[in-house]
């Protein structure tokens, strides 16, 4: 069928944006991407009915079978989400989840001690997002719920250490594979003197958006500094309300278990230690594999860049689900309950499963519509160069709002970023970059098709719409902080400038929500 390509017009972005703005205000996220997939379809086609519908289904079979080959990056992510959902489910079954929660009480004194412990834990388990949000969002559900603390502000905690902090951290599957780009684009431009790594850790300061939403996320759990529709999200879980059960139960919810009284501590951390391990192990022994067919020598970071994250999680996942099986026959948990709770934990994840997989197609559709290179073109107009990095932030994260991939934006901007840099003034180059960085995990934290959202509110059991309203207000305030850093540091080509500008700008913040959340 003939395929039209849209690279070059505004109509790109029109699927996009109809399928978040129904998302948005119908709160319908299925039927939202549905319409966005139809439109984007009819859109390639010509409008030719019959051609759209071969479109979409040729696009969908994709998803699981492609080039005459199983999908693997596809069915490995949805492997590892349903051997995920029964894991959560066989803690509960087994007493090991709420006699962690018991045995936090005793540690965990208050609400912001158990926010604080999440995003600690969020921070320190950054080897991927993905696996950062539902794991860190099975081991603190049972103490943020106990605190009464709103399944929306766990999703925000998950969220917003997830893709900040893989975006800083070289040893993670984002840090590898953004070093990886940036060190093809250094050495097209001819940049061969500073080690690949060395210039990653350069840029980590000029990444404001990363920074500050942490900084942000770390007084909100600290202060308590609920604003906009999160204040009422919290109102609700003091009242017993954790996820606005009116709606229905959200992905991950296994809320209808039984639970056995021989639980234990270990029961939970023992498996998710051997989870997170077994993680990594296959992560640097499938890139390990990858170098040595390339006859490259090992290294950890050349292991990361070229680990195969799909299969190392489901592989990782299945060494978890076997030995949190073995812990709970060890406590003597009956078959009936282990049955039920891998049969429940398996069906509690097809709510994220089918949005996930709407939001792949979408995103199968924007790709093709090319809405990405034109976000990209409009950058290339006469633009005053101190303004260029506020712009490619800005461009970035409409991108990645529009797309719902922050990987996928790094591959359309930043080479992008490079040219324009190298044809002004080449020691803007590494500031340009980090600008496309932050705005990329931006629009990703904004969007409601990506699918680190998706699985950051699967992670906390919360309704996916709920935690893309309650988290905007705060990605709006750590993107206006690092949009006018961004600008200061076009200016003034000072480092030190953009970041005492966002300090300043970051701390008026933080007075202004205190007295906004006091009222």
């Amino acid at each position: 069928m003939m395929i039209i390509s849209y690279a070059d017009s505004a109509l790109s972005v029109l699927p996009p944006l109809v399928a978040i703005t129904l998302a948005i205000f119908t709160r319908k996220v299925l039927l939202s991407l549905g319409v966005g997939i139809i439109l984007g379809a009819l859109l390639l086609t010509d409008f030719a009915v019959v051609s759209s519908a071969e479109y979409i289904a040729t696009t969908v079979s994709q998803l699981v079978w492609k080039d005459a080959a199983l999908n693997s990056w596809n069915v490995y992510i949805l492997g590892f989400l349903i051997v995920l959902g029964m894991i959560t489910a066989l803690i509960t079954v087994s007493g090991s989840a709420r006699a962690f929660a018991d045995w936090a009480k005793l540690r965990i004194r208050n609400k912001r001690d158990a926010k604080l412990m999440t995003m600690f834990l969020g921070c320190v388990v950054f080897i991927d997002d993905y696996f950062n949000s539902l794991v860190v969002g099975s081991i603190s559900r049972p103490i943020t719920d106990r605190y009464h603390i709103s399944r929306a502000k766990l999703a925000y905690i998950l969220d917003s250490t997830a893709a900040p902090v893989c975006v800083i951290s070289p040893v993670s599957s984002w840090g590898a594979y953004i070093i990886a780009l940036i060190g093809g684009i250094l050495t097209t431009h001819g940049f061969t003197d500073s080690g690949h790594l060395s210039v990653f850790v350069q840029m980590i300061p000029m990444n404001f958006y990363a920074m500050f939403s942490l900084l942000l996320l770390l007084c909100v759990a600290a202060m308590s500094l609920d604003v906009g529709p999160m204040r009422q999200h919290e109102l609700n879980a003091l009242r017993g309300d954790l996820f606005d059960a009116s709606k229905g139960q959200p992905p991950g919810a296994t809320t209808d278990l039984p639970e056995a009284d021989t639980g234990k501590v270990m029961g939970l951390f023992l498996p998710i230690a051997i989870l997170v391990f077994a993680t990594v192990y296959f992560m640097v022994s499938s890139g390990a594999e990858a170098l040595a067919s390339n006859e490259l020598p090992f290294s950890v970071l050349g292991a990361f860049e070229n680990t195969d994250v799909s299969s190392s999680l489901f592989f990782g996942s299945l060494v978890g689900f076997v030995a949190t099986l073995g812990l709970a026959v060890q406590q003597k948990v009956a078959l009936s309950m282990l049955l039920r709770g891998i049969l429940v934990g398996a069906r509690s994840m097809l709510p994220a499963i089918y949005i996930l997989l709407f939001a792949w197609t979408i995103s199968s559709v924007i790709g093709q519509l090319e809405t990405g290179k034109y976000m990209a073109s409009l950058a290339t107009d006469n633009i005053p160069f101190a303004l260029l990095p506020a712009v490619l932030f800005l461009l970035a994260g409409v991108t990645a709002f529009a797309t719902g991939t922050s990987w996928g934006t790094f591959g359309i901007m930043l080479p992008i970023a490079a040219d324009m840099a190298m044809g002004s003034d080449s020691t803007m180059m590494l500031p340009m970059l980090a600008a496309v960085l932050s705005g990329a995990v931006f629009g990703d934290h904004c969007s409601p098709i990506s699918d680190t959202t998706i699985l950051s509110s699967t992670g906390a059991s919360c309704h996916h719409i709920d935690h893309v309203m309650t988290q905007l207000p705060y990605a709006l305030i750590a993107a206006a902080i690092s949009l006018v850093g961004y600008a200061v540091l076009g200016f003034t080509s000072s480092l030190m400038a953009g970041l005492f500008c966002c300090s300043a700008l970051f701390i008026i913040s933080i007075v202004v929500l205190h007295f906004w959340a006091k009222k």
